[in-house]
């Protein structure tokens, strides 16, 4: 064997183990849904329960950038010929998604017995509300990998996990809305540039829900059913929401309701704070006969920061995703064509918070990736 070779296997043994121990390491995003428990147990312990209930917010959008920073960056990519084929087939990959619906669904009746017991103070219930609601905000995002999957038990379970926290026109809306008109003016969710995060939301919340119901009008209609009949799954899944609604207001009164509510309202929130920072300011150039340009890595926000990755099931390797919306999460690839941001998400998401500050930061970024061009910037 020559030197060539052993260089060559020598580098993929390489990558191979670099990507066992990245495989292991998803179990991080298992972690949100241990941490409310970790705390009320440490807030018990040090008679500090109501601070500690505002324990996940303190970690996600407090600690992780700052490991993001000392962890830094993972470019790995897996080879397509020998890498790709195994993950794919790798049973674990799947089980864990599969596995945060079962315990994310635990942990809200678990959470809402936390609160009817009466530990809390308003403050302290305020906070429980917004860190389970957080925890749900990163469910969607388990929700949005299952959702795009063609095996039934993974559409379902992200349809389930959707359910629950009040916002299922998104397995509808992304798949079907989103993925076709990503980075036009005709997608909701996808930020303008100078466009601030209080003036996206609001079109955001409306116009996915009402786009969901008017595109699974149009599909049941292309097959000759009426849109509001059993076949509508939006009725299915909004009544799924409703039911689980009831279910808490029977078990636990006016608070079981508020707390389902405003545990929805926090997670759905936060995916579209997400989805304002994955597109803000890119847009897909407009052909000579008035379609848009093919969905390629280059529009998408991308971002390689090694623990808020493995945190969001490579959630950050946008670009690659709306490039390849079959991809399994594990085996997204990073594209040096595509813009990066300069933090991870929950950075990020703080960023867009305030929006002199988010600007200040992005448009810079946005106006240089356009150069030449800024007339994309008006579009």
């Amino acid at each position: 064997m020559n030197t060539g070779q052993l260089t060559f296997g020598s580098e993929a043994a390489r990558r191979r183990t670099l990507l066992t121990l990245k495989k292991y390491s998803y179990l991080i995003a298992m972690v949100p849904l241990v941490l409310p428990p970790l705390l009320l147990a440490a807030g018990q312990a040090t008679d500090l329960v109501n601070l500690f209930s505002w324990g996940v917010p303190v970690v996600v959008f407090g600690l992780i950038p700052v490991l993001d920073v000392i962890l830094g960056k993972d470019a790995l990519n897996p080879d397509e010929d020998t890498d790709v084929p195994r993950m794919i087939g790798e049973r674990f990959y799947r089980v864990i998604t599969l596995a945060w619906v079962v315990a994310f669904a635990v942990l809200l009746v678990w959470s809402m017995t936390v609160l009817a017991s009466g530990i809390f103070s308003v403050a302290g219930a305020i906070g429980w509300v917004v860190s389970i609601g957080i925890v749900g905000g990163l469910g969607i995002n388990v929700a949005h990998e299952l959702i795009h999957k063609d095996g039934r038990l993974e559409t379902w379970a992200g349809g389930l996990l959707l359910s629950l926290v009040c916002y299922a026109g998104f397995k509808v809306e992304h798949i079907r809305g989103h993925h076709v008109h990503v980075s036009t003016p005709e997608d909701a969710s996808s930020a303008r540039y100078n466009q601030s995060l209080y003036q996206f939301l609001p079109q955001a919340y409306v116009r996915n829900f009402l786009n969901a119901w008017k595109l699974e009008a149009e599909r049941l209609r292309r097959k000759g059913h009426r849109p509001l009949s059993w076949r509508n799954e939006l009725i299915w899944w909004y009544s799924l929401s409703a039911l689980v609604a009831a279910g808490f207001t029977l078990g636990y009164g006016w608070l079981g309701l508020v707390f389902f509510l405003g545990q929805s309202f926090i997670a759905f929130t936060l995916l579209e704070i997400v989805n304002y920072i994955e597109h803000y300011g890119l847009h897909r150039r407009k052909l000579d006969n008035g379609r848009y340009e093919r969905t390629t890595p280059e529009h998408s926000w991308n971002s390689n920061y090694f623990l808020t990755n493995v945190f969001l099931f490579q959630l950050q390797r946008h670009s690659d995703h709306h490039a390849y919306a079959k991809r399994r999460y594990q085996v997204l690839r990073h594209h040096d064509i595509a813009p990066q941001l300069p933090a991870g998400y929950a950075t990020m998401v703080l960023l867009a918070l305030v929006p002199p500050l988010w600007k200040k930061v992005m448009n810079p970024r946005v106006e240089a990736y356009y150069r030449g061009e800024e007339h994309q910037l008006a579009s």
